[in-house]
């Protein structure tokens, strides 16, 4: 688990290593809609928290959609329902809160989970190619800008690096044109790539955020973390994010 302090939040970003789960889940997968069982995700979750320290918050994890809507977690556990229902299990690629009684989760398996805070926000988001492109990354900035206050930090997680990352060349040639050239490189085999910490870090300095942190683990090569193109069938890491 690598951790990171960013404004006035704490960040832990997971791995596959110390859960349940067997394989081809094994062992800490966070995600509940790839096939695993739910106990053993559930008992994962738990792990996590506990293995962070944050195991009395209430865990917000929305289901990932690819898009860019980052929800706004603001009521108190239990006055909408149920504790944490207003994001979890909602189609969201990010949550954001200022509150101290949650841990905001974001999940992948070559798409990056990205922590933002300021001094008295955070978020949690889901990154990929599309979500990059889309503006996800500027809105979970915005909601944390729109939450509390002070300089904006981003940790973008382990996510697939570009030389692992083929992509069609007409595609992204439409990439390029939109977010500029450096979104675009090679594989390690010379075919066209798109370079997703790139499109991240673009995404960043266009929201104008006043520090960012890219995390030098590509999913695809380490064995330690669940890639979707290097094992189709997988788990998801993420990341756990919560105001300190």
């Amino acid at each position: 688990m690598i951790r990171r302090r960013l404004g006035g939040a704490r960040a832990w970003f997971t791995d596959r290593t110390g859960g349940a789960s067997v394989p081809p889940y094994a062992s800490l997968n966070l995600a509940d809609h790839v096939g695993d069982d739910p106990d053993a995700v559930a008992a994962n979750r738990r792990a996590a928290a506990v293995a962070a320290g944050c195991a009395e918050l209430v865990w917000v994890q929305p289901h990932h959609v690819h898009g860019t809507t980052v929800l706004a977690v603001t009521a108190p556990p239990g006055a909408d329902g149920a504790a944490g229902a207003e994001a979890t299990g909602r189609e969201a690629d990010g949550a954001a809160t200022a509150r101290t009684d949650r841990v905001l989760v974001a999940i992948g398996a070559d798409c990056a989970p990205v922590a933002i805070a300021n001094d008295t926000a955070c978020a949690a988001v889901h990154a990929g190619w599309r979500g990059a492109t889309g503006g996800v990354l500027e809105a979970g900035v915005a909601a944390v800008r729109a939450l509390g206050s002070g300089p904006v930090h981003v940790v973008v997680g382990p996510c697939i690096c570009v030389e692992h990352y083929e992509f069609g060349a007409r595609d992204l040639e439409a990439l390029v044109d939109r977010l500029g050239p450096t979104v675009a490189g090679r594989t390690v085999t010379g075919a066209p790539a798109f370079d997703l910490r790139g499109a991240l870090a673009e995404a960043a300095r266009r929201a104008s955020v006043d520090h960012v942190e890219i995390l030098d683990v590509c999913t695809y090569e380490s064995a330690d973390h669940y890639s979707y193109r290097r094992d189709r069938v997988t788990g998801r890491h993420g990341v756990m994010v919560a105001r300190a």
